[in-house]
């Protein structure tokens, strides 16, 4: 259930969130490995919890402002996030977006992407990031391994669970 103050309309600003960007961040958090999730904005404060046995329903404060309609296909999910590498059928590895949001190769436009086909990376090293509600969230190799395969195209759209990476995993280092 959310809840605001009354007249939602009244007196938009930076600080309001639609109910589409809440269904959103709502199904965001939801898909995430976060158990607590709190934002603040002037006039606004959101915090969703999940994984509780009685869970509090999600609050939206507002300044006056109506009281929105609550979704119910809005409702977080049961945790879902599902391993950010997963075993290929080829014996290949992938790397899967652990949230919905835009995948970008570089740390920023015109710098160098974090890395390419046949590149060797290291378990912990940064290949991607994903924006979502304009945070990066910096994307790491969970073992050491060689992209074969970057399947995601730089800039665009990309859904929770999607394979951005392939990668054949290096055998274990000799000590």
């Amino acid at each position: 259930m959310l809840t605001s103050s009354p007249d939602s309309r009244a007196n938009p600003g930076e600080g309001d969130v639609n109910s589409k960007e809440l269904r959103e961040l709502i199904e965001l958090v939801s898909k995430s490995n976060f158990s607590t999730f709190e934002l603040e904005r002037e006039g606004f404060r959101l915090k969703l919890v999940k994984g509780e046995a009685n869970p509090a329903p999600a609050r939206v404060e507002r300044a006056p402002q109506a009281q929105l309609p609550a979704d119910p296909g809005a409702a977080p999910a049961a945790d879902l996030a599902p391993a950010p590498v997963q075993a290929a059928p080829e014996g290949l590895a992938e790397v899967r977006s652990p949230i919905v949001g835009t995948f970008y190769r570089a740390p920023s436009p015109g710098a160098a992407p974090f890395v390419e086909v046949g590149d060797r990376v290291r378990k912990g090293q940064v290949l991607c990031v994903v924006e979502a509600m304009k945070l990066m969230n910096e994307i790491e190799a969970e073992i050491d391994a060689e992209v074969v395969e970057i399947v995601a195209e730089n800039g665009q759209a990309v859904e929770y669970g999607q394979v951005l990476f392939r990668l054949r995993p290096l055998p274990p280092a000799a000590d």
